[in-house]
């Protein structure tokens, strides 16, 4: 039993009584935050939250992560998108033995009056070898008719047939019909934004 109004202080095994007892912090110590090695700055103060409520902290993403990971989003419905219409496009001109590159020429064509072979190897990204090639098939097939320019003999003249003209319609028709039925599922604000940034988009490419 101790006295009243009187302390009494325990030995403890290497401890003097002039010695702070290691149990109990420094003034300093007690002062100063705990600093994760290696650390300065931000990352130090990150680590000592996520240290402080043994949580990792997930900071906010900066405007160009946004934009990525928007992009990687529309990239993966792009890619959907373009596989649908390829597939069903394959569909419908299969009949017709029309492949994708012969048909976008075809609607390249049905623009246009008369295009020369070095336009059209242009505007399909192939040499002109391989853009006479592409007519040659066509016109076997009765799409397109070939001749030579008036003035000048050795440039070769490509216009479209009114058998490729007719091929060209029925299958914008089937595209159109199809677009319908999506609009349908949008609001009439939806169809207006929808329209505006894919005319902007064209715009960009048509620019390229």
């Amino acid at each position: 039993m101790f006295r009243s109004g009187t302390r009494k202080e325990l030995a403890l095994p290497g401890v003097t009584a002039s010695q702070p007892s290691t149990f109990e912090p420094t003034a300093a110590q007690a002062v100063a935050p705990c600093k994760p090695a290696g650390l300065t700055g931000f990352a130090r103060v990150s680590s000592f939250i996520a240290l402080n409520t043994e949580t990792v902290t997930t900071f906010a993403r900066g405007p160009s992560d946004q934009i990525r990971a928007d992009a990687e989003r529309l990239s993966h419905i792009v890619l959907e998108m373009q596989r649908c219409f390829v597939l069903h496009l394959c569909k419908e001109l299969a009949p017709g033995n029309v492949s994708f590159p012969q048909f976008f020429l075809l609607t390249y064509l049905d623009r246009k009056e008369v295009l020369t072979m070095s336009a059209i190897a242009q505007k399909m990204g192939h040499t002109t070898a391989a853009a006479s090639g592409l007519v040659d098939r066509l016109e076997n097939l009765g799409y397109v008719m070939r001749s030579v320019a008036r003035d000048d003999r050795r440039k070769v003249m490509v216009c479209i047939t009114p058998k490729g003209s007719a091929l060209v319609r029925r299958i914008r028709e089937e595209m159109v019909g199809n677009l319908m039925k999506v609009l349908n599922h949008l609001t009439p604000d939806e169809q207006k934004a929808w329209l505006q940034i894919y005319s902007k988009i064209y715009d960009y490419c048509q620019s390229k």
